[in-house]
């Protein structure tokens, strides 16, 4: 008889816990439908940036990206023409020209520098 209440208890903490692995599943599932969608936002959102710097004139482009942060303004800068980034950072700063111009040359290496 203890047997057969362990049994018991046994398939009903098994019952909660396929339960709780399909609320997970269900869970994970809306995740990755959100993590999509917001993927396909930041694309967007990126392109439409970029067009945006890609119309400015080279010292007002080089004045705004000096204002945000330096990844971001790396980022832009790599996605823009060649001639058009190189005349923006011509505009900017040294040191913030420099900053930049160091991290376009680490995301554009083939391997990971650690």
């Amino acid at each position: 008889r203890r047997y057969a209440l362990q049994a018991e208890e046994l398939k009903q903490l098994q019952a909660g816990i396929d339960e709780r692995m399909k609320a997970l599943e269900t869970k994970r599932a809306e995740y990755e439908q959100w993590l999509k969608r917001r993927e396909v936002f930041l694309a967007r959102a990126e392109e439409s940036v970029v067009k945006i710097y890609a119309g400015m004139k080279p010292d007002a482009a080089a004045e705004r990206l000096a204002m945000v942060n330096a990844e971001l303004a790396a980022a832009i800068l790599m996605k823009l023409d060649a001639r058009k980034a190189g005349v923006i950072l011509n505009e900017m700063d040294q040191k913030a020209a420099a900053t930049l111009t160091g991290i376009m040359a680490s995301a554009a290496r083939r391997v990971d520098p650690s």
